[in-house]
């Protein structure tokens, strides 16, 4: 594979599909929450029955041009939806509704490390329903699909990348970034499993140097990062394999197993003029006027890059920053936080280490646990204080963790307030050193390390309560006696 990829250039497009998270379907009012059993989502519109007409969802709309703000794009001062002719046996009218060559939202992108990946274009449309492949032998010894219907009708904007990812690591994190912003900005969950959210990706390779495109096969049943950089990676070797054996690669729709990890073909790749797009006749053209925009992007909020750049510019790490802002319930946490006068560096260390790691062992969210934002303040500020050390605080998280018990009541009622009193840990000092001559000796002797022997002792002696920076400063002026 390293010989193939010292020969040829990846060329990656993806399509998003983000379903919108309304309360109803895009074109009538069954709803389209995820989880139902089947067939219990459905109604007039989205059964097709006879002299229905479409009704468009107003919160589409609004969602999709919030999107288009947030991705850098051009809002359409004046869109339109069109039938897409083509056969879906879990679309019960026989053609979908989409938006063909005028979408609601032009040009923008998304930003990868030091990289714009540009959109070309933002559409709105409908889902279909759902296939159930039972997989069992039925009277005549063949297998069997079901048609779940809660899906159709469900609202997506289609998110269409230019082809400007040339691995599978830059596709990963386009797709990681949009969903963040997707999420920021409400519009959709990015449950990648649950469907929520699906990557199509067209892939293409040519040799090194060469301008124009090859010939590219698009990926459909991406439904995890881990899928989406297997199937990339899969499909260019196949790709190359073709050129290297003197075949031509040809366009077609492939299907990614994930279980075989492998993708196999689907059908032939279907031009725009094979769906014999025309315009929706039951739906007027849609005008957006510039205040209708502006009204929107009044409503937007801080979006993940812009948090990035608050986060580092009150102390955090650029590393720091991004864990935490990937983590939209975590962000959200940190934010509330950083209100109540913490140190935002100690804060987000405590939520990075020993509070990630509980809720991952629990399977919850930080706003699910029994920390509240008031409590971890409170224990914050008992260590800036010096009330408490370092150690102290982390075991005393875990237990507010498992509790939620009161920070401060905690403290007193386990005694774990500091050891200031230079009087009493000179004492205790003392006799570590009375007690230890041999150490004592070969620190002079020039073993320097053995001063934090000396510390371990003063720390185990005081139960981890002696405070850090006068204990060394008194074992320091002990020795030197």
């Amino acid at each position: 594979m390293s010989d193939y990829k010292d020969k040829y250039e990846m060329v990656i497009g993806l399509e998003v599909h983000a379903q919108l998270k309304t309360k109803s379907k895009i074109f009538g009012r069954e709803g389209c929450e995820f989880g139902h059993e089947p067939n219990t989502e459905t109604g007039p519109v989205t059964l097709a029955f006879p002299g229905v007409l479409p009704v468009l969802n107003k919160e589409c709309v609004n969602m999709a041009i919030l999107t288009g703000l947030a991705l850098n794009s051009k809002i359409a001062p004046r869109c339109k939806f069109d039938r897409k002719q083509y056969f879906y046996p879990d679309l019960p009218k026989g053609y979908q509704i989409s938006q063909f060559d005028e979408p609601i939202c032009i040009g923008g992108w998304v930003q990868i490390q030091d990289k714009k990946i540009g959109i070309t274009r933002a559409h709105l449309e409908e889902d279909a329903g759902k296939l159930v492949h039972a997989g069992a032998s039925g009277i005549y010894g063949s297998t069997y699909s079901l048609v779940d219907l809660n899906r159709a009708g469900t609202p997506l904007l289609e998110i269409v990348s230019e082809p400007d990812m040339r691995s599978s690591a830059e596709a990963r994190e386009y797709v990681e970034n949009l969903r963040n912003i997707l999420k920021y900005i409400g519009v959709c969950d990015g449950n990648l499993e649950e469907g929520s959210m699906r990557a199509d990706c067209n892939i293409s390779i040519r040799p090194f140097g060469q301008k124009e495109f090859g010939t590219r096969a698009e990926i459909k049943n991406v439904n995890s990062f881990r899928s989406l950089v297997r199937a990339i990676e899969y499909e260019f070797i196949r790709q190359a394999e073709i050129l290297e054996e003197g075949g031509k690669v040809i366009q077609e729709t492939r299907l990614w197993d994930d279980a075989a990890g492998i993708t196999s073909s689907m059908r032939g790749k279907e031009d725009a003029h094979d769906y014999r797009y025309f315009p929706e006749p039951d739906l007027m053209p849609l005008e957006i006027s510039q205040e209708w925009i502006d009204k929107i992007k009044e409503t937007m909020p801080e979006l993940p890059n812009q948090k990035m750049e608050r986060y580092q510019s009150i102390g955090l790490s650029e590393y720091d920053a991004g864990v935490i802002v990937n983590q939209i319930d975590m962000a959200t946490y940190f934010d509330e936080l950083i209100k109540l006068d913490v140190d935002p560096k100690t804060a987000s260390n405590f939520l990075m280490g020993e509070v990630a790691a509980f809720l991952k062992e629990e399977k919850i969210s930080v706003g699910e646990s029994k920390l509240s934002v008031e409590n971890f303040a409170k224990l914050l500020g008992l260590l800036k204080k010096g009330t408490i050390s370092n150690n102290i605080a982390k075991s005393l998280v875990i237990e507010i963790l498992n509790t939620g018990k009161d920070a401060q009541a905690l403290v007193e009622e386990k005694g774990l307030s500091v050891i200031s009193d230079e009087g009493e840990l000179v004492k205790i000092v003392q006799k570590i050193i009375a007690d230890n001559p041999s150490q004592v000796e070969a620190y002079k002797g020039g073993k320097d390390k053995l001063f934090g022997f000396f510390v371990g002792q003063a720390m185990k002696e005081t139960k981890g309560r002696a405070n850090p920076a006068l204990i060394n400063k008194l074992i320091k002026e002990e020795l030197e006696k």
